[in-house]
C-alpha cells in the first residue's frame, strides 16, 4: 500500500514537472450575454434620439471618428466637444448611413470626424446634441505607447471578463484582429455588441479588421460585410485604400497595417497593390515599428483552422518580409500562440514574430488540440481566454505580455521583449529587395 502511494506521488511530480502550456485546461465557455439588442421590424416607428453604441477610431493624423446609432432617423450627425466637462467649444458635422437585412432595419448610423486634436489629451464630447457626455483620451505623439489586443470577442461571460481586464490595462489604442460580435446573421446581436463594448470603445480608439463572422453573405440576396462596413468604419480612405476591409494608420512611431483575410489578396488584387503602395510610403525613421494585423493566422500549430492562412501567406509573406515587418497579429484560432521570428516556415532573425490571440471569449469555446511535436518556430502556446498588451517603449524595444482569464483574474502567462528590426542590420540588408518588389508592376 505504501509502495502504491509512493508510485502515485512520483507520477504526480513527474507530470507536474513536464506539463506543457497546451495541457492547461480552461473552464467551459460561459453563457451569452443579453444586453437587449433591439430587434427592429420595418414598420417600427421609434423616436428615440438618444445616442447608443458609441465608439471611436483613429481617422488620420490628429483626428478621431466618433460613431453612434440612434433609433430616430431624423437625429443630426454632429459632435460637440471640448477639453472641459460640459463646455463644448468645437463642433463637427458628419454623415450617416443605415441598412436593411432581411426583416431587420438598422437605426441611423452616424460617423463624424472630429479634430484636429491635441496629443495625449482628454476631451469631453456629446453626440447629436442628445444624451450623456462621453470622455475620450487621444494617444500620445511619441513613445511609449501601449496597445491592448484581443480578437474573436463575441458576447459571453468570458468576453465580459476580457473587457474588464482590458479596462485595467493602461492602453492608448485597442487592436482587434477580426470576429467582433458573432452576430452571424442575427442583426440585433450587432446592437447588443455595440452596447457591451461602449464603455471602453467610447473612451479609447478601437481599430478593427474583419473576420469570417463579419461576412454574413447570403448568395443572391445580401453581399458580405454589409453590417460590419456600415457600423465599424475605419480610416481606409485616409490611408488610400478603396475598401473598409483593409487600411493602415500611424500612431506614436508605429505604422500599423490592417489586412483583410476575406478580401482578394493575390498579386493581381486591389488589396495587394494597395499594400505595396502603403509599404513604399513607410518611413522607418518616423515610424520605426511596423506591425500587421489580419484574422487568419499564417503560423498556427493548433489543429483548429489548420492551413487556412496558407494561400494568403504564399501571396503576401515575402512582401512583409522584404518590408521588415516586426510583428504580425492574428485571431481566428480560439487560443494563444507566439512564434519566434520566422519566415517561410523556418526561424529567421529577420522575420516577423507571429502572435495568435483569437481568445477574447466567444461562444464557440477554446481550441484545445495542438499538433505535436511543437514546431521549432513556435515559442509558446496555450488554449485559454485572455488578452495581450503591447508597449512600444522606444524606437528599438517593445514589451509584449499575454494575460489569461483565470477565474476572472488577469494572470500574466507569457511575456517577452522584442527588438525592432530597424535597429538591426535586417532593414539595410533587405532595402534593395524591398525596392525591387515595390517597383514591380
Amino acid at each position: 500500500m505504501e509502495l502504491l502511494k509512493l508510485l502515485r506521488l512520483v507520477v504526480a511530480v513527474l507530470l507536474s514537472s513536464t506539463a506543457t502550456p497546451e495541457a492547461y485546461v480552461r473552464p467551459l465557455p460561459r453563457k451569452n450575454l443579453d444586453l437587449g439588442g433591439g430587434f427592429r421590424w420595418p414598420w417600427d416607428s421609434k423616436t428615440n434620439s438618444q445616442p447608443q453604441q458609441v465608439h471611436i477610431s483613429l481617422a488620420g493624423e490628429k483626428h478621431m471618428r466618433v460613431s453612434w446609432i440612434t433609433d430616430d432617423k431624423n437625429s443630426p450627425s454632429y459632435v460637440e466637444y471640448g477639453k472641459s466637462p460640459g463646455i463644448y467649444d468645437l463642433v463637427a458635422e458628419g454623415d450617416f448611413t443605415s441598412y436593411s437585412y432581411m426583416l431587420y432595419s438598422s437605426g441611423k448610423i452616424h460617423h463624424t470626424v472630429i479634430g484636429p486634436l491635441e496629443y495625449n489629451t482628454v476631451y469631453y464630447y456629446r453626440c447629436g446634441g442628445q444624451g450623456p457626455e462621453f470622455k475620450l483620451k487621444t494617444p500620445p505623439a511619441q513613445f511609449p505607447i501601449t496597445f491592448a489586443v484581443a480578437g474573436d470577442l463575441g458576447q459571453t461571460g468570458w468576453t465580459e471578463s476580457t473587457l474588464d481586464h482590458v479596462d485595467q490595462c493602461k492602453h492608448h489604442v485597442y487592436l482587434l484582429p477580426g470576429d467582433l460580435s458573432y452576430a452571424d446573421y442575427m442583426q440585433h446581436l450587432w446592437d447588443s455588441f455595440g452596447k457591451l463594448v461602449e464603455p471602453l470603445a467610447s473612451s479609447r480608439p478601437w481599430m478593427v479588421t474583419e473576420g469570417n463572422h463579419e461576412e454574413e453573405n447570403i448568395p443572391l440576396l445580401k453581399d458580405g460585410f454589409v453590417s460590419y462596413n456600415s457600423r465599424w468604419k475605419m480610416p481606409f480612405e485616409e490611408s488610400g485604400s478603396t475598401s473598409n476591409l483593409y487600411y493602415s494608420f500611424e500612431v506614436a512611431g508605429v505604422h500599423i497595417v490592417m489586412l483583410g483575410s476575406y478580401a482578394d489578396y493575390d498579386e493581381w488584387s486591389e488589396q495587394y497593390r494597395w499594400l505595396k503602395a502603403d509599404l513604399s510610403k513607410v518611413d522607418r525613421k518616423r515610424t520605426p515599428w511596423l506591425v500587421v494585423l489580419f484574422h487568419v493566422p499564417w503560423y498556427n500549430s493548433n489543429k483548429a483552422h489548420q492551413g487556412e492562412g496558407d494561400d494568403m501567406k504564399a501571396a503576401m509573406e515575402s512582401l512583409l518580409y522584404a518590408a521588415s515587418v516586426d510583428l504580425v497579429i492574428a485571431g481566428h484560432v480560439h487560443a494563444y500562440e507566439r512564434s519566434k521570428r520566422v519566415y517561410d516556415g523556418r526561424p529567421d532573425p529577420c522575420g516577423a514574430v507571429h502572435i495568435t490571440v483569437g481568445d477574447g471569449g466567444n461562444r464557440e469555446g477554446l481550441a484545445h488540440r495542438y499538433i505535436n511535436p511543437q514546431p521549432n518556430w513556435s515559442e509558446f502556446r496555450e488554449a485559454s481566454f485572455g488578452h495581450g498588451e503591447l508597449t512600444m517603449v522606444n524606437s528599438t524595444h517593445a514589451y509584449w505580455s499575454w494575460h489569461r482569464n483565470d477565474d476572472d483574474e488577469s494572470v500574466k502567462a507569457d511575456d517577452f521583449w522584442i527588438t525592432s528590426l530597424v535597429s538591426s542590420r535586417c532593414v539595410d540588408d533587405k532595402s534593395h529587395e524591398l525596392r525591387s518588389m515595390l517597383m514591380t508592376p
